[in-house]
């Protein structure tokens, strides 16, 4: 792999993460169009999905991409959607080569955009930073082979576990600059989600402040019986910010429709036990197109979604604090009575933030 192929491809991944948490239910894709050593054109998928990263690139490039190199993070589309193949646009703009990360899993793609470029001449070359695609594209994947989006699970805690203590009091647990940090998280997600304690305790707004973000993130919120308030944040909210309720079937039918009326999304979900299923919200939510969704909790979600298998990704922020064992614990019973039983995550990243730490952990190799 030349250190060329590498450096633009680099530039291309860090492109397309512009788009993440914007463009769903499409992938968020980089392109770098580069004649010589030179780069000419740059694009990345634009908000809600479209013009692809491609089309931008090659209409930046403009006569300069004949002959040239494009970098492109995925495999560029064959199909045709509401807009043409992108495969199709790299060969009419008359590129010389295309260098790829990673293959698209969308069977309506896999393998045939690349096949239609070498069908006309042009060179392809695939697996240029290969993992680093898959990472930022799992979301996407995730979505088209097993039907959910990508679940990061974010948790703040006490030094020894805890999210409040006894009386419910949170606010806050860690510093301002662990709290931007938080935002800045939502933004690169298609969507913030929380279960029905944290919207009773905390009233959120679920949204991302003081960052300039113009798209906010969907707000879903978890609750079987709708049992939320209706003069909350959320509530007052909902026809101004995307607000999306998953309930359980036998849910109270006024309440249903006093929350359709203030403009939030009725999802209904299966229950299983005394609980929502968490497979059937995330099947739920990948259906109606999202890739990326950052859970905040409460203990009841987050325990939920670790004992079905369901969390990618897991952020943890650590404060230099002690609440004592009467505290609410951060993730709820799990039922477990041997520790080989309990979900374990490969530690990726620590840092401090501020006067707290982060630390990120992605699924264990099984």
């Amino acid at each position: 792999m030349s250190d060329t192929d590498t450096r633009f491809m680099a530039l291309a991944l860090s492109l397309g993460r512009r788009g993440q948490g914007l463009c769903w239910p499409n992938p968020a894709v980089g392109c770098v169009v580069v004649q010589g050593d030179r780069i000419v054109g740059r694009g990345w998928t634009q908000p809600g999905g479209r013009p692809h990263a491609e089309t931008v690139a090659l209409a930046q490039a403009g006569a300069q991409a004949k002959g040239a190199t494009a970098y492109v993070t995925l495999e560029p589309c064959s199909h045709q959607g509401e807009t043409p193949p992108c495969s199709q646009a790299l060969i009419d703009a008359g590129v010389a080569r295309v260098v790829a990360a990673i293959e698209d899993s969308d069977p309506r793609v896999s393998g045939q955009g690349f096949e239609h470029l070498r069908r006309a001449g042009i060179v392809v070359k695939t697996g240029v930073l290969a993992e680093q695609a898959a990472r930022d594209h799992a979301g996407f994947f995730l979505k088209t082979e097993q039907g959910r989006p990508l679940v990061t699970l974010k948790l703040a805690s006490s030094f020894d576990g805890r999210i409040a203590t006894a009386s419910g009091h949170s606010k806050w647990i860690t510093g301002p600059e662990a709290r931007r940090a938080v935002h800045a998280m939502r933004a690169r997600h298609d969507a913030v989600m929380v279960g029905a304690g944290t919207a009773r305790a905390d009233d959120p707004s679920l949204t991302v402040r003081d960052l300039g973000v113009e798209q906010q993130p969907v707000r879903v919120v978890i609750s079987r019986h709708l049992d939320l308030p209706l003069l909350s944040q959320l509530a007052r909210t909902a026809k101004d910010i995307p607000l999306w309720l998953c309930h359980g079937h036998g849910a109270d039918v006024e309440r249903l429709k006093a929350w359709e009326g203030l403009g939030a999304r009725m999802l209904p979900c299966a229950v299983r036990g005394t609980q929502l299923d968490a497979g059937d919200i995330l099947r739920q939510l990948g259906q109606a197109g999202l890739t990326r969704v950052f859970c905040e909790g409460g203990g009841a979600l987050a325990a939920s979604l670790l004992a079905n298998d369901l969390v990618d990704e897991l952020i943890g922020f650590t404060a230099g604090l002690g609440i004592g064992a009467e505290g609410l614990p951060m993730i709820g019973a799990l039922g477990l009575n041997r520790l080989e039983q309990a979900p374990r995550f490969q530690l990726i990243e620590t840092r401090q933030v501020g006067q707290d730490i982060e630390h990120r952990w992605t699924r264990a190799l099984r």
